[in-house]
C-alpha cells in the first residue's frame, strides 16, 4: 500500500515534469535556444523594472555565482543590459533590451501553448480551484521553515 502523500508526491512531480518537457519543445520550436534557468532570469527582469543580480538569485532561489553566470550570458546575447542603480551605488538594475522584449514575447507565446496543453478539458472552474489549492500548498511551503530556507 502506498504511503500518505505519495501519491501526491508523484503526480506533482509528473505535472512539473511534463509541463518543463513540453514548455522545453515549444522553445526549442521556436529555435529560442535558452535553457530553463536562463528563461526564468529573463521573465524575472522582464517583469521587474527593479531588478538586481542579487533579487534574481533570491528570486530564484539559486546562489548569486550562478546567476552572475546566467546574467553574463544574457547580456552577450544581447537580451538584456545594465544600468546604475540610482538608490544603491554598489548594485546595476538590469532591463531587457529590444531583442529581450522580443524574445519574451515568443518565450510567453510558448508558455501559453503550453498551458493550453496541459489544461485541455478543464473547464474554468477547475482551473480556478487548483489555482487556489496550488496557491495555498506554497503558501503552507513558504511560512514553514524548514521548507523555506532562502
Amino acid at each position: 500500500m502506498d504511503k500518505p502523500g505519495s501519491n501526491l508526491s508523484d503526480t506533482l512531480h509528473r505535472l512539473a515534469h511534463g509541463y518543463k518537457c513540453c514548455l522545453r519543445a515549444e522553445v526549442s520550436e521556436r529555435e529560442l535556444g535558452l535553457p530553463i534557468t536562463h528563461i526564468r532570469a529573463l521573465k524575472g527582469i522582464y517583469r521587474n523594472p527593479e531588478s538586481t543580480a542579487f533579487s534574481i538569485a533570491r528570486r530564484m532561489q539559486r546562489d548569486k555565482a550562478q546567476i552572475t553566470r546566467v546574467l553574463k550570458e544574457l547580456l552577450n546575447d544581447g537580451l538584456i543590459e545594465k544600468r546604475p542603480n540610482p538608490t544603491d551605488g554598489r548594485s546595476q538594475l538590469l532591463f531587457p533590451t529590444e531583442k529581450g522584449r522580443a524574445v519574451m514575447q515568443q518565450l510567453l507565446a510558448a508558455e501559453r501553448e503550453a498551458a493550453a496543453r496541459m489544461t485541455r478539458g478543464l473547464t474554468q472552474k477547475e482551473l480556478q480551484l487548483f489555482t487556489e489549492l496550488s496557491a495555498r500548498m506554497v503558501a503552507n511551503l513558504n511560512a514553514d521553515p524548514e521548507c523555506n530556507s532562502n
